[in-house]
């Protein structure tokens, strides 16, 4: 169980590069994980956060514990108090409404910078911002955050999917300096692929991680997490030093008999396992073909175990 959130003073990290000019007054709609510790990380940085919207419970719970001095207000009014940036870090399927919203509202102003953390959305989103004379950014942190100070020392070095239109991409950088990050500009079509790719990487890898870990629970072992962490980490590690060169394990040989004992046993113990077990089975072998870790004379028995289980999970 988590401990309580408890208010402190303010953020005791502070991103590794200061601000390049004058300070910016901002705004956060928002305080959620994303959005607290953004905020925080800002005024650590030197600007000044005026005001932020939090509705639930935990909103205001990270509020207090990251943002302690700044006053909790309406959506509207932190949009109204915002008078250089708008930090817009809600829900990718609430951002459109929450946009329109405050556009009809009169509460943006020509010139102010809205900028939204969402990886999924461009600057499309921010129309109706636009329209008014708003100044749209998108600005997404390629980081996974838990909502405490403990983010704000992962934030140094890490990357943001920065969409902007070309008069706005100094300020751009300039934040993401100002946060301790490093810009990658993604074109506004990218956004899908970008943010899918994240998505893959980071959300699909702690579901595969936890599948890993029940069937090990399943084979009678008390604490996988012990015997996944180092294993996990060489891999990973191996992956992005090396590649599809970091390919091993029975697909990148073809040892279709393994593979055919994996799938017999899962069929009887986690059927839920089977079809995900299959699909990355199939990338695998794929990969490693194309990588020319697998020939594809060695790979016929093991993509005939693969096909023959697809219809079995098929029927």
């Amino acid at each position: 169980m988590s401990a309580p959130l408890r208010p402190r003073p303010g953020p005791a990290v502070r991103p590794a590069h200061a601000p390049v000019s004058r300070s910016l007054t901002v705004g956060v709609i928002g305080a959620g994980r994303v959005g607290a510790v953004l905020g925080a990380a800002l005024a650590a940085a030197g600007h000044r956060v005026v005001a932020a919207a939090g509705v639930s419970g935990a909103s205001r719970a990270r509020l207090a514990l990251l943002l302690p001095s700044v006053p909790r207000r309406s959506a509207t009014s932190v949009a109204r108090a915002a008078a250089d940036l708008l930090l817009l870090a809600v829900p990718d399927d609430a951002l459109a409404g929450v946009v329109a919203g405050l556009a009809g509202s009169g509460a943006l102003r020509p010139g102010q910078v809205i900028a939204h953390t969402s990886g999924a959305h461009g600057l499309a989103v921010l129309a109706p911002a636009a329209e008014v004379g708003a100044r749209p950014l998108a600005l997404h942190p390629a980081m996974t955050f838990t909502g405490t100070p403990d983010d704000l020392a992962r934030l140094p070095g890490i990357s943001y999917g920065v969409t902007a239109p070309a008069e706005l991409r100094p300020l751009a950088a300039r934040l993401v300096t100002d946060l301790g990050g490093v810009p990658e500009w993604i074109g506004e079509a990218d956004r899908p692929l970008y943010h899918a790719a994240l998505a893959h990487g980071a959300n699909h890898l702690v579901t595969l991680v936890n599948e890993a870990a029940d069937r090990l629970r399943d084979a009678g072992v008390a604490q996988p997490e012990k015997v996944l962490a180092p294993l996990l980490r060489a891999a990973l590690e191996n992956a992005l030093r090396l590649g599809d060169d970091a390919l091993t394990g029975p697909v990148s040989r073809g040892d279709a008999g393994t593979v055919e004992r994996h799938l017999a046993r899962l069929t009887a113990t986690a059927p839920e396992s089977v079809a995900p077990y299959l699909a990355l089975a199939r990338r695998t072998a794929d990969r490693a073909i194309a990588a020319g870790r697998l020939r594809p004379v060695d790979a016929e028995s093991l993509l005939d175990v693969l096909r023959g289980r697809d219809r079995e999970v098929a029927a």
